[in-house]
């Protein structure tokens, strides 16, 4: 009898670490995680505040630029004035538009924790195995 209860009680024992292991990979993940929501948060707030401060006095040296050429070419020929004006704004749109879909395209949130899980899943593969 007490050699069949050997065998359990290692079991027991193997399971207990395992169990333990396992928690402790989860709970070190779990704060990998937080710590990276918590990092994107704040990339994500200063990136906001930039780009409102980029608007704004992006928007306010738009209408002085804007305002100085027709000054300067009304005269000579106000229709080709707003026409270059006009192709030079669509074209600044269209520079900022390829540049933001490359960001949200290359952009890698939680990229730490993503790789961190795929290594532990390819250990625990390999420890039951």
């Amino acid at each position: 009898m007490n050699e069949a209860a050997k065998p359990l009680g290692d079991i027991k024992t193997i399971s207990r670490r395992m169990a333990k292991r396992a928690l402790d990979m989860g709970e070190n993940r779990l704060q990998l995680l937080l710590l990276e929501v918590e990092e994107e948060r704040e990339r994500l707030l200063q990136a906001l505040l930039l780009a409102l401060g980029v608007a704004t006095f992006g928007l306010l040296a738009g209408v002085a630029f804007t305002i100085t050429v027709l000054l300067l070419c009304w005269s000579w020929s106000p229709l080709l004035a707003v026409s270059v004006l006009t192709l030079f704004y669509g074209a600044m749109a269209l520079f900022f538009k390829v540049r933001l879909s490359r960001l949200r395209r290359d952009w890698a949130a939680f990229s730490g924790s993503l790789s961190q899980l795929r290594k532990d899943c390819s250990c625990l593969a390999e420890m039951l195995h």
